[in-house]
């Protein structure tokens, strides 16, 4: 017998022995718990939908609220807002209905909207940058260090190169500048002897001064600017300052601008030519950039080779190092959302 039945057989037991011993004592004799029995037995009728909310005593009917409707529309009050009708009204010796009344009725119909036209922005670009190779996109930015005292700070201005994660240059200042950050971008271009397709950078007032746009516009090299308040759309210089900032040394002051040009020397070096990169096949920036790095995973292969057929047991598979870069994207345009199709007339 399935439980179906059984609750059936059950219920239809309790009312054969209800007339005669009484409904509870039919229940136990049975079973059946007493108000499991009555649910089931006198349902409460299904409301589908939400509940009908009460009226309450003091809403105000339809047509009252289609004449104080009226007397916001009407011509005496095309120009004043809803505190200026209340209080005019309540002049003339006529109370309609509370202020906030007023803006409800008018939200009712549509008409809750702000009167001037607003200034509208379009949606802001979003940057989608692609280097499969280095000097191809150049991404820089600033960021502040602590100085001696409390409200002094330092700016390290620092270019990177997004495929290889080198730092093509760098200088620390006591202000953010534009005219600074052009010397910069141009003593970087006359080392790399090679100007990048893209430089890439924040909305920032140096980033876009009319020094460095000038330059850039000579040497015919396209600006790419992040949106605002998105970090994600600039995320190696972002990640480089992170790597920065958590170095275990980093002082959490510098006690003059030299302390921290000195501290910035050491720790470029050793990010561009000692620092293993996990992004770029755990190389460094400098050997990416440079083009060592192909031989150097050629050596670790076969160093990984020596040790696969000394101890296959030891491996799964043969043993291969971490790949190299081959396309490094901002925003990558391949994992673009398709638009909407618009439907034709």
């Amino acid at each position: 017998m399935t439980r179906s039945t059984w609750r059936a057989w059950q219920a239809a037991t309790v009312d054969d022995l209800t007339p005669h011993t009484g409904g509870g004592t039919a229940c136990e004799l049975v079973g059946r718990s007493r108000a499991t029995h009555h649910r089931q037995t006198h349902p409460k009728p299904k409301v589908f939908g939400p509940h009908p909310k009460p009226k309450h005593p003091a809403e105000l009917s339809a047509a009252e609220r289609e004449q104080i409707l009226a007397v916001l529309n009407s011509d005496d009050y095309a120009n004043s807002s809803v505190a200026q009708v209340w209080a005019c009204e309540l002049d003339e010796g006529r109370y309609w209905c509370s202020q906030r009344t007023m803006y409800r009725i008018l939200a009712a119909a549509g008409q809750g909207g702000e009167r001037r036209r607003q200034a509208t922005h379009p949606p802001r670009a979003i940057p989608e940058l692609v280097a499969e190779a280095p000097n191809v996109v150049w991404s820089w930015d600033i960021t502040k260090l602590a100085g001696p005292a409390r409200g002094i700070w330092y700016h390290a201005y620092v270019v990177l190169d997004i495929f290889s994660r080198y730092a093509l240059g760098w200088r620390v200042e006591a202000v953010e500048d534009g005219r600074l950050a052009t010397d910069l971008i141009a003593d970087i271009i006359a080392t790399q002897g090679t100007p990048p397709g893209w430089l890439h950078a924040d909305g920032g007032a140096a980033m876009t001064s009319k020094p460095l746009s000038s330059l850039l516009a000579d040497l015919d090299i396209t600006r790419s600017h992040t949106r605002p308040r998105t970090s994600n759309d600039n995320p190696y210089s972002e990640a480089q300052f992170k790597t920065m900032k958590y170095t275990p040394d980093y002082p959490a002051r510098f006690d003059s601008i030299g302390h921290a040009r000195a501290w910035m020397e050491e720790f470029m070096t050793w990010y561009n030519h000692e620092h293993r990169h996990s992004r770029i096949g755990l190389h460094t920036p400098a050997s990416v950039h440079y083009g060592t790095a192909h031989d150097i995973r050629a050596a670790r292969q076969a160093t990984l080779d020596a040790a696969w057929l000394a101890h296959p047991e030891r491996f799964n598979r043969r043993p291969t190092p971490p790949r190299l870069p081959e396309r490094v994207t901002i925003n990558d345009p391949a994992k673009r959302l398709p638009e909407p199709e618009t439907q034709k007339a």
